[in-house]
């Protein structure tokens, strides 16, 4: 039909088996979908932090993690569709999966054709309008950039503009570690009289609301957010 633009819709594909992982990506690539792939659960959780994605092939095995594990986590950050992969036909696997908030399961090996029409099924019920991905802080705490909005353990909290700007900029460089001087001028940008006081009260805010830990302090440098 002329006048209407089909978007892209983007697959993460978490798998560490390469062979999977070809088929998968060069089978979806042919039907028109943009594909990423990791091969741990670390590298996942980077790309989708990093990336707007659509939908998450996930295996139950990994390296570094389980799926489930990852799964977990997973829900935590984004409203984004999982369908998960397994080597083991087990029952017990399959309603643990669904039960941490998997939407499919499917069992390996498996036909392309079957996976392909479940990932388009998944898709229809997700429209794109409706995915967004949160920026996690940790697994309780997560930032909604375009609302401005904090949540922890999905209940809001009410930042301070430059309370919730400075949580955003330990958020977005995770294990970077910023001198005073570079938050007072990312933050409060180069013309601020206020001295570095100001930013020691506003992290103290930020801990007292949402976490002590959350941002840690860097003797004798600044502060850091670690990952997770």
């Amino acid at each position: 039909m002329k006048g209407i633009i089909t978007m892209k819709r983007t697959i993460l594909i978490i798998e560490d088996e390469e062979s999977i992982v070809d088929i998968l990506a060069y089978s979806l690539r042919k039907e028109g979908f943009a594909v990423h792939a990791a091969s741990t659960g670390k590298i996942g959780l980077e790309k989708l932090q990093g990336t707007e994605i659509d939908l998450i092939i996930l295996d139950l095995m990994l390296p570094d993690t389980t799926g489930f594990e990852l799964c977990k986590k997973i829900i935590t950050m984004c409203n984004i569709p999982i369908l998960m992969l397994t080597a083991r036909d087990d029952i017990v696997d399959k309603v643990l999966g669904l039960e941490l908030g998997a939407d499919d399961y499917m069992t390996k090996p498996f036909d392309i054709r079957e996976l392909i029409a479940r990932v388009r099924a998944m898709l229809r019920r997700h429209p794109k309008e409706e995915l967004f991905n949160y920026l996690a802080v940790n697994e309780y705490i997560k930032i909604d950039p375009r609302a401005h909005m904090v949540f922890k353990n999905d209940e809001s909290v009410i930042l301070k503009p430059k309370e919730y700007e400075l949580l955003l900029l330990f958020a977005q460089h995770k294990n970077r570690v910023f001198t005073r001087d570079e938050i007072l001028d990312t933050v409060w940008a180069m013309d601020f009289d206020g001295g570095f006081r100001t930013v020691d009260v506003h992290v103290q805010r930020i801990r007292k609301k949402l976490d002590p830990s959350i941002i840690e302090t860097v003797f004798g440098t600044g502060y850091k957010m670690k990952g997770f």
